[in-house]
């Protein structure tokens, strides 16, 4: 079991508009009801002028650009990818509704010893 299913350099994309369902939807599940993501007059008073999605759904896109990375891995390895997380994870801004968000997944460093891969993950916006 020498060979690892990626390689440093392996990467992925993923590219979605938040739109204000995602953010209703996301917190309906989790119960984080915050005026910052689901009250606008609240927000407009606010420096930030309007709502913002929830930083713990921008985690679950890099969970997707993750899963995207790891797809063309399943049926080529007896060993099964899994993503154990995220160690380190800081939002330098806020993404809004309406805000076309590009993960980008890139595999930077491989322990084979621990079989573990480990990722850089980089959020944009469209602008």
């Amino acid at each position: 079991m020498a060979e690892f299913h990626v390689q440093v350099g392996h990467q992925a994309t993923f590219t979605k508009t938040v739109s204000e369902s995602d953010v209703y939807l996301f917190a309906g599940i989790t119960g984080d009801l915050s005026p910052n993501h689901c009250d606008q007059s609240y927000m407009e008073r606010s420096k930030y002028g309007r709502r913002m999605a929830h930083g713990a759904l921008l985690v679950g896109f890099m969970s997707t650009a993750s899963a995207l990375a790891l797809a063309d891995c399943r049926s080529d390895t007896e060993e099964i990818p899994v993503s154990v997380g995220y160690d380190r994870v800081r939002f330098p801004a806020a993404v809004f509704l309406g805000d076309t968000i590009t993960v980008e997944y890139v595999i930077g460093k491989i322990e084979l010893d621990r079989r573990r891969s480990y990722a850089d993950v980089k959020v944009t916006n469209q602008d």
